[in-house]
């Protein structure tokens, strides 16, 4: 399975932007997707990769992490192998590489979906800055 993000941009802070992930492959409109995101590099050290959103193969059931929660939507639409992620009121800290990742299977268990290796496959990002 292959997952390509789009949708980037620099935007100003309070500005929306809804980033796109497209999938391939046999398994995506059955699998759990949720959306990460790795902050620039402080003082030369390299962020983790954090949770921000998942969805269920239905697209019925979400969860967001404290931060996403009340500003950002996720949404998938099976027919055009497709997971979104409304992102609003965007403030500087969002500022990121956004990820896009897969987990094969129908389960949407809520612990493991928001480990970074607990994801079966990745996308390799698209930038978001926001700027205040």
């Amino acid at each position: 399975v292959q997952l390509v993000e789009s949708g980037g941009a620099s935007v100003q802070a309070g500005d929306s932007l809804k980033l796109s992930c497209a999938g391939s492959g046999h398994t995506f409109g059955s699998d759990a997707i949720s959306w990460y995101r790795r902050a620039p590099e402080k003082e030369r050290v390299p962020q983790e990769r954090k949770f921000v959103a998942a969805i269920d193969s239905s697209g019925m059931v979400t969860h967001y992490s404290d931060s996403a929660k009340g500003r950002f939507i996720i949404s998938r639409d099976n027919a055009k192998n497709m997971v979104y992620l409304q992102m609003t009121d965007l403030k500087p800290d969002d500022t990121a590489v956004y990820y896009c990742a897969g987990r094969f299977g129908t389960a949407f268990p809520v612990i493991l979906i928001q480990r970074q290796d607990e994801m079966h496959y990745w996308g390799k990002g698209t930038l978001v800055t926001v700027s205040s």
